[in-house]
Parts: C-alpha cells; sequence; structure tokens
C-alpha cells in the first residue's frame, strides 16, 4: 500500500502546493509555466495532489484547450522523491481527464530538466521532430485601457530591420538609445545610465518619425505618440491637456513617446506672457517628471532646431540631440527599388537614378517615381499595341528626377550641417 493518497485538489491546498513547487524547481533553469499559469490551472483545469499525513507532497495541474490537456506542473516534495509518486499523480490526472472526454495529454519540459521518469514509466512519447517557440507580449492588461484611450499601440516587429541605409544615423542610435535600454542590467554595471530623453533634428523627410518608430519596433515597447495640435481644443488649455497625457502615460510600465514638430510648442520665449509660452514652460517642467522613472522613452524631432528654446535643449532634459540627415546613397538606392514595379527593375540602372537624386527625401523620391510611371502610362495608352518599345526606363525615370523639386535645398542642408556642429550632442 502506498503511503499516500490521491485526491482533487481543493483551494485551501494553495499554500503547500506553492511550496511543494518551489522545492521542485531546479536552480537556474526557468520554468516553461509561471505560478500564475499553474494556479490558473489549479482552479479552472485538472489538478490532484498527494497527500500524506495530511501534508500534500506532490501536485500535478493541467489546462484543458480544446481535446488536449497541457500538463503543467508535475512536483513532488524534496523528500519524496524516487518513489513513483511521479507516475501516481499522471495516473491521478489520467483519470481525471478521461472522465472527461480528453483522451490526448502532453507536457513541455525544458530541455536541461532530468526528472522525467515518471513521463517515461508512464508512457509518454518523445516528440524529437517538434520545436517549442515562446513569446510574451510587453503589455499588462492593466495597460491596454490607458493605452488605447492615449491612440498608442503596439508597431510591428522588423521595421528596424527595414530601415535601409542611412548606416551612421542606425549605428548611433543603436549604441546610444537602444543597447542600454535593451541591456539595462549590463549597462548600469558599466556605469551607463539608460536614456530617458532624446531630440532627433534635421531636415523635413528626413525619417524622423520612421526612425522613432524603429526604435519603439527594435525595443518591443508601446508607441505612444502625442499631437498638440489636436490637444489645443482641450477645455483645460493645451497646457493643461499636455499636463493630463503624460500623466496618463505614467500608466504605462514602458512605451516610447513621440512628439513631432516640437518646435510648435517649444519655440524660444521672448518674453511676452503669451499662451504657448505658458506651454513651454510646462513642457520644460514636464520633462524632468517623465526622465524620473525607468522603461520610458521620450523622442522629440524637430526640422528647425535653431527655433527651439534654448532651456529645453540643456543637459538634464535630453540625453542626446542627434542629426538625421538626408537619405545616403544606400538608402536612396532601397527607397528607388522599393517603387520600380519588380517586373521593370532588372533593366533600369538604380544607381544613376541613386546618384541623380541628391538630397531627395524619400517623399521626393516617391514622388518622382509615380511621376515617371503617370507618364509611362498615358504613352502606353496612347502609343501604338505592337510599338514594342518599353514605356519605363532609365532615362524615363531620370526625367521625372529632373522635373521633381528637391525638398532639401542646398541652404538646407548647409544649415543642417552647421547645425551638428553647434548643437548636436551625441
Amino acid at each position: 500500500m502506498q503511503p499516500w493518497h490521491i485526491r482533487d485538489f481543493h483551494p485551501d491546498d494553495l499554500d503547500q502546493l506553492i511550496g511543494v513547487w518551489q522545492e521542485s524547481r531546479i536552480e537556474g533553469v526557468r520554468p516553461v509555466y509561471s505560478l500564475a499559469e499553474i494556479i490558473d490551472a489549479c482552479s479552472n483545469g485538472v489538478a490532484a495532489v498527494a497527500v500524506n499525513e495530511g501534508r500534500v507532497v506532490g501536485a500535478a495541474a493541467c489546462k484543458i484547450q480544446d481535446d488536449r490537456a497541457w500538463i503543467v506542473m508535475l512536483a513532488q516534495a524534496m523528500d519524496w522523491r524516487q518513489q513513483g509518486l511521479g507516475s501516481a499523480l499522471l495516473a491521478g490526472i489520467e483519470g481525471r481527464l478521461t472522465s472527461q472526454g480528453i483522451r490526448r495529454i502532453s507536457a513541455l519540459l525544458p530541455a536541461s530538466e532530468t526528472r522525467i521518469e515518471a513521463f517515461r514509466n508512464s508512457e509518454y512519447r518523445v516528440e524529437e521532430d517538434l520545436h517549442y517557440f515562446e513569446r510574451t507580449v510587453p503589455l499588462q492588461p492593466r495597460e491596454i485601457k490607458p493605452l488605447s484611450q492615449l491612440g498608442g499601440r503596439l508597431l510591428p516587429h522588423g521595421l528596424w530591420n527595414a530601415l535601409a541605409g542611412m548606416q551612421h544615423e542606425k549605428d548611433l542610435i543603436e549604441q546610444r538609445l537602444i543597447l542600454p535600454l535593451a541591456r539595462t542590467e549590463l549597462a548600469k554595471s558599466l556605469g551607463v545610465i539608460p536614456p530617458r530623453s532624446v531630440v532627433l533634428f534635421g531636415p523635413p523627410g528626413t525619417g524622423k518619425t520612421t526612425f522613432a518608430k524603429a526604435v519603439a519596433s527594435r525595443l518591443d515597447w508601446p508607441f505612444v505618440e502625442v499631437f498638440p495640435s489636436r490637444l489645443a481644443s482641450d477645455p483645460r488649455g493645451l497646457a493643461g491637456a499636455l499636463r493630463q497625457v503624460f500623466l496618463d502615460i505614467g500608466q504605462l510600465e514602458h512605451a516610447v513617446v513621440f512628439i513631432d514638430e516640437v518646435e510648435e510648442i517649444a519655440s524660444a520665449r521672448k518674453g511676452d506672457a503669451s499662451s504657448l509660452q505658458g506651454v513651454t514652460n510646462e513642457l520644460l517642467k514636464i520633462i524632468p517628471a517623465f526622465r524620473e522613472k525607468e522603461g520610458r522613452l521620450l523622442i522629440c524631432a524637430t526640422n528647425f532646431i535653431r527655433s527651439l528654446d534654448k532651456a529645453f535643449l540643456r543637459h538634464g532634459r535630453f540625453d542626446y540631440v542627434i542629426p538625421i540627415g538626408p537619405p545616403d546613397l544606400t538608402a536612396r538606392l532601397a527607397i528607388w527599388n522599393r517603387y520600380i514595379p519588380p517586373a521593370i527593375s532588372p533593366r533600369i540602372n538604380l544607381d544613376a537614378l541613386a546618384q541623380a537624386s541628391e538630397r531627395f527625401s524619400p517623399a521626393d523620391i516617391e514622388f518622382a517615381a509615380r511621376k515617371a510611371s503617370q507618364q509611362a502610362l498615358e504613352q502606353a495608352v496612347q502609343a501604338p499595341a505592337n510599338s514594342g518599345e518599353p514605356a519605363l526606363t532609365t532615362e524615363a525615370y531620370l526625367q521625372a528626377i529632373d522635373g521633381t523639386r528637391a525638398t532639401i535645398t542646398e541652404v538646407v542642408a548647409r544649415d543642417f550641417f552647421e547645425d551638428i556642429d553647434r548643437i548636436a550632442r551625441v
């Protein structure tokens, strides 16, 4: 006769069950299921405990999904191992599942787990050709509502890798922003304080917003964009609405907060008591408070960094002031390739297009590409059906480039490089 008996789990067993689970853990081995998942399975799935003289000495629990049961816990107290208790608990669980019509029982174990005799003795088969994948969504249930109210969202993966070219900017942002925030403990151990707020500056259309979104995607943090123009109609006024938005952001565990065209609310103060000056003053108070909490990053972007209030950019408010310039040659090649039809791309000289579109923003390249396509469509309709001449050629694209005005003029480019020397902080 066995020195234990198997019975259903009762809520009063919870404290002892947790103790058995803690005893059964192997140091340094991450369990597949969390304690919260185990407790949920005990309450809403099927669970059994082994009891000896009123003491819980072993436990098993599983959750049920459709016609399959997943074992989330099989544990024995330290002094009850190697006595067949694990097999007995599995048998007890199987009996309870069978009565509910469940025939398929599965278990996931860490690869380093060695205590698997109970499963082998109970004729569980090891599936060698399976891989276990896991992803934890970086959002707590309590954050869903405030994130939705803020208009924030989790961005798709891969935005960072999709940034073609701009390698200097990517390397700089990877090293200064992403690395310290993704490896916080390592950074702190080496005396690196993870950044809390940064400014991206550069000519219009150079991808500052794209970089901000890519950072959020890379960190796997929610992205919240603050639109001062939308807050202006708030009954509390722009300053009060801005204050409330940042209070609401404080409910999020992690967030990349983005303010585009920040010069609209942080321009240089001129001494008059205007409402805009009050907004600037409010923002100057908000940023230090925002920086007090870890796990959040404020990114402000501006096309006109010279117009910002000097107090806004000082040390202590922003860790870095990073320039984002026009797309480089590699970036322009990638952008052109994106807008040229795949069937036509092999006969187009992309290098020639990239060289000819220096100082073009991504939007400029898109406009020139669409312009060439539109002209080709019109020619294709008007030309005889048997002409055999390709409508889209390298020359056609070059003509479209000649007819497109670059957003980034020589003056804008010159000012940008001067601002790098005077204002950038990397």
